[in-house]
């Protein structure tokens, strides 16, 4: 199911055919903290195997943001940004809208992010800091990009 939306001349789409792979990449490979030095085949087998949401304007990618889920009961929200030129749009926010009001993800049971400088925006959908975290384990390589 192909989600779509249009606000103020962006569009906002789930068909990973207009997925502009080059961007996605360079942005999580150069420019993010969280995913730096990811090689390209590990970004485009991370978007083929999840549900993924990108922002566009004139089918120019300024934004994206991917799910990893089951679509019944977990979903886990990863990837997020809005390249620089295009922040203090309202972008993440509306991304963020569009991903927790889509159909098949509406009634999942937990989500899970990861972020390092974006808890206010994340806070204002309802995301928190985990309430139990001795229920929570993880098993961490992160420098697993690097040679």
């Amino acid at each position: 199911m192909i989600f779509e939306e249009t606000k103020d001349g962006f569009l906002l789409s789930s068909d990973k055919t207009k997925l502009n792979v080059d961007c996605i990449f360079d942005f999580l490979s150069n420019r993010s903290y969280w995913a730096k030095g990811v090689p390209r085949e590990r970004v485009t087998k991370s978007i083929e195997n999840s549900m993924c949401f990108g922002v566009y304007e004139n089918n120019k990618q300024v934004g994206f943001a991917r799910i990893i889920t089951d679509m019944a009961t977990i979903g886990y929200l990863g990837d997020v940004f809005i390249v620089e030129e295009y922040r203090g749009r309202g972008l993440s926010k509306w991304l963020m809208e569009c991903i927790l009001k889509h159909p098949e993800l509406s009634g999942l049971r937990r989500w899970i992010l990861l972020t390092k400088d974006a808890h206010s925006l994340y806070r204002k959908y309802g995301f928190k800091d985990i309430e139990e975290p001795e229920t929570y384990m993880e098993l961490r390589n992160p420098n697993v990009y690097k040679k």
